[in-house]
């Protein structure tokens, strides 16, 4: 089965950065896109950024100029730059990938299963 595993969460002050990573792992035949998202308290899930398989990307305009989202092929890894931290980036953030499992090259979405990160004054 496919896994994803997130890691970097933590908490920091308003204006810091983090990096988050998120590793695939398992039968894995493809990856079309890989991206990330975020859940605040009382609020709905929301795209953050993804990255196509053509490396082309998509940032939520909230973020744009202060993350930076990057893939390893080799290691079925997607990163998250995030840089200039502010109040409202406090939230579950999410992993997202869409794969291919097997030998059949048919996508499926797989999600971590979170990992929060908090701005703090």
């Amino acid at each position: 089965q496919v896994q994803l595993v997130e890691s970097g969460g933590g908490l920091v002050q308003v204006g810091g950065s983090l990096r988050l990573s998120c590793a695939a792992s398992g039968s894995i035949l493809s990856i079309n896109a890989m991206g990330w998202y975020r859940q605040a308290p009382g609020k709905a899930r929301e795209l953050v950024a993804i990255i196509t398989s053509g490396s082309s990307t998509n940032y939520a305009d909230s973020v744009k100029g202060r993350f930076t989202i990057s893939r390893d092929i080799a290691t079925n890894t997607v990163l998250l730059q995030m840089n200039s931290l502010k109040f409202e980036d406090t939230a579950v953030y999410y992993c997202n990938a869409h794969i291919a499992p097997g030998s059949l090259l048919r996508y499926y979405d797989y999600w971590g299963q979170g990992t929060q990160v908090t701005v703090s004054s």
